[in-house]
């Protein structure tokens, strides 16, 4: 793009970016609930169907989801003010702290709120404010759900991936992001393809090499940016995931049978493909010959 049209399109580029990473930062925000909440609302449910299997009243009545109860400090029970829940900006006025109780926040929540914030921006920046934008707005934003929640629990939500798939689906329709058809191969051929290394692993060594949520989680994937994706995003998860695990093990002593979640690397890779989807089809390429 010439200059001159360079300057006079940046104005017009920047506000909408900007727009998109104050939003990010809100969501963000929320996204900290999700990540809290939806593991606690799984166990919740779990332990109310034993029971009820069992013949036992169900040891959780209240109510417990997204929005009730109101979020409050885990280890005094201070209830979190609006003043108190301003992404980012209120961490440092409370110096990381409980205001009541003064004990440290965990810093991955402005870390998630800023993250998400970036990530809004640049989406914006690449593919506008229209359908594509907010897209893949909401794409992220999945994502960066289930990477916590992977992470901390080794569970991919059908809450989310489901979601993640259905979204991608219907959002091509029209071709957004590619044809319905590749969309639709992407996504029988992402389950599919995980679906048949969990199985041979399993039927090679007698044990599970990843959860079915992987499954879900790459045919979400195709579902998104087609079947001629999926060598990118399997290739650059795999490689990530292998050099990570090995530096776990050799640095951070970390047993070699202690399970790590694979959703965060696929997550991760299919991120970077929708942003950089072209150069990194390229390298992949040539790696395959």
């Amino acid at each position: 793009m010439p200059l001159e049209s360079l300057l006079f399109a940046l104005p017009a580029q920047l506000a909408p970016t900007l727009v998109a990473a104050l939003l990010g930062l809100l969501v963000g925000s929320f996204l900290n609930v999700v990540i809290y909440r939806i593991p606690k609302m799984m166990q919740r449910e779990s332990d109310n169907y034993v029971a009820q299997e069992s013949g036992q009243p169900p040891p959780h009545t209240d109510r417990f989801n997204l929005t009730v109860p109101r979020s409050a400090c885990p280890c005094c029970g201070h209830r979190i003010t609006a003043m108190e829940n301003i992404p980012v900006i209120s961490y440092l006025v409370l110096g990381g702290k409980c205001r009541k109780c003064k004990t440290p926040i965990s810093p991955r929540y402005p870390a998630v709120e800023l993250f998400t914030a970036i990530v809004s921006g640049l989406l914006v920046w690449t593919f506008g404010s229209g359908a594509m934008g907010m897209g893949s707005l909401l794409f992220a934003w999945l994502l960066i759900a289930m990477t916590c929640i992977d992470y901390d629990t080794q569970l991919l939500p059908d809450d989310l991936t489901y979601p993640l798939l259905w979204a991608g689906l219907l959002i091509n329709l029209n071709g957004t992001f590619v044809p319905l058809q590749d969309a639709v191969i992407g996504a029988a051929a992402g389950y599919l393809v995980l679906w048949s290394v969990y199985w041979l692993f399993k039927l090679a060594t007698g044990k599970e090499g990843m959860g079915y949520g992987d499954f879900k989680l790459l045919a979400g994937l195709g579902a998104w940016l087609g079947w001629t994706a999926l060598p990118t995003i399997i290739l650059l998860s795999s490689v990530v995931g292998a050099i990570v695990g090995i530096s776990l093990i050799v640095f951070a002593k970390r047993a070699r049978d202690k399970a790590i979640p694979f959703g965060p690397y696929l997550a991760a890779a299919g991120l970077l493909t929708m942003l950089y989807g072209a150069q990194l089809g390229g390298f992949t390429a040539g790696l395959l010959g």
